[in-house]
């Protein structure tokens, strides 16, 4: 399989670089287009892969094209790229906000795929969703999704609509889990602690939870209970938490995302 993207950013690499960890593709066979002089001299000096600044007609050579670029500077992509798109290929859009109708009346080209990575992607660790034009048969849905779960893991979803809740749930919400991470190493602070210690106590107490949540039969509410005991601390916080609406204003705010994203895509 001979892969090209276009737009090496870290969401780009991040894909690139699980695709030749798990021998999907060869370095000979993977098409580098970056614009940018000097993130290209750094691929080559890297030997990422076959690294070139302009879409060209090597791109015709690719079964899959994944778009990684800037939504801003699709326009101009997209306009460039529809010279050299060869029937077959299938397109994989991992731009924000582009809806699969845009792109195939933007490139006059039915086989599309879009998907909504996260950063955890960078680790081999992302969540993606992904959804398909009714021209892409499932044969090709299943080699997208096989290349996509080597970021991590993938969901197909049957109705496209749906990514924009996807972009304010797990798209965005590295960012949620930072914050409140920072919110409670920063509370960490304001009782005394270093802000090293604060963030050993917090980051491992994260780390901790997610692997008991992980491998625990229990049920989120009972993992919940299991440390809140009546009268105690964990009580005292979680009250706290509830009078403030913390879970409301995190639902909110999710739903605030899944709403930009929609406009974006307007």
């Amino acid at each position: 399989m001979k892969i090209a993207i276009i737009g090496c950013g870290n969401m780009g690499m991040a894909f690139a670089n699980s695709f030749i960890q798990y021998n999907l593709v060869s370095k000979e066979e993977l098409i580098l287009i970056e614009k940018n002089k000097e993130r290209g001299d750094i691929l080559q000096e890297q030997k990422a892969g076959i690294v070139v600044d302009t879409i060209s007609e090597k791109v015709a050579a690719a079964d899959l094209i994944i778009l990684s670029v800037k939504p801003q500077d699709y326009p101009s992509v997209s306009t460039e790229l529809a010279r050299f798109i060869q029937p077959n290929q299938i397109i994989l859009s991992i731009m924000a906000g582009i809806p699969i109708a845009n792109i195939q009346a933007s490139l006059s080209h039915d086989l599309v795929v879009r998907a909504m990575p996260n950063t955890p992607a960078l680790l081999g660790m992302g969540m993606t969703a992904f959804a398909a034009a009714s021209a892409v048969g499932m044969s090709d849905i299943r080699k997208v999704e096989n290349l996509i779960n080597s970021t991590g893991r993938a969901v197909f979803l049957e109705e496209e609509s749906l990514l924009d809740a996807v972009t304010g749930l797990s798209g965005s919400g590295p960012a949620y889990f930072f914050y409140l991470i920072k919110a409670m190493i920063d509370a960490g602070v304001q009782m005394g602690f270093e802000p090293a210690m604060a963030s050993l106590l917090v980051k491992q107490t994260m780390l901790g939870s997610y692997h008991l949540m992980q491998t625990s039969d229990k049920t989120l509410d009972e993992l919940i209970q299991a440390v809140a005991s009546k009268g105690g601390t964990t009580e005292a916080a979680l009250k706290t938490f509830q009078e403030n609406l913390v879970a409301e204003g995190l639902q909110k705010g999710i739903i605030a995302a899944k709403d930009r994203a929609k406009e974006l895509a307007n």
